[in-house]
């Protein structure tokens, strides 16, 4: 951890921080996850030297949306949004996603935001198994 990352964890966050995440957040999951609005919601929402911290996406705004278009858009893909956290500059959305006849997978996507744009993007995916040595569900 960098001291730039600890000094975050150590700083309080604001509220009007967090609303003004907020205000950018819901709108882009609407288009993007909801709609499945791909482009519209990247050019909204997304700064155009967007950091893709993906190994299997370049970075930028262009190269974000031509390879989530050709996986998210039109296709039997689900997209089960579970919960929208925000604090401060950082967001992050839990998701169930799976296409038909598949289990699919648990997705946490966290970006961060500036001056009113998504300026960075991180994932985690992890396959939902067939059984699990707990009760607990993923989601």
């Amino acid at each position: 951890m960098t001291s730039d990352d600890q000094a975050a964890l150590a700083t309080p966050t604001s509220d009007r921080s967090s609303e003004a995440t907020r205000g950018v957040i819901e709108p882009f999951v609407e288009l993007f996850y909801g709609q499945r609005a791909i482009r519209a919601a990247m050019e909204a929402y997304v700064t155009n030297d967007y950091v893709q911290h993906n190994p299997g996406v370049a970075d930028g705004r262009e190269a974000a949306i031509v390879a989530l278009e050709a996986s998210i858009a039109g296709s039997d893909l689900h997209l089960d949004i579970q919960r929208v956290l925000v604090d401060g500059s950082f967001a992050v959305i839990h998701l169930h996603a799976w296409r038909d006849g598949q289990r699919g997978g648990s997705v946490v996507d966290m970006y961060r935001i500036e001056d009113g744009l998504i300026v960075e993007h991180w994932d985690v995916i992890q396959q939902v198994p067939e059984s699990a040595a707990n009760p607990h569900p993923m989601f």
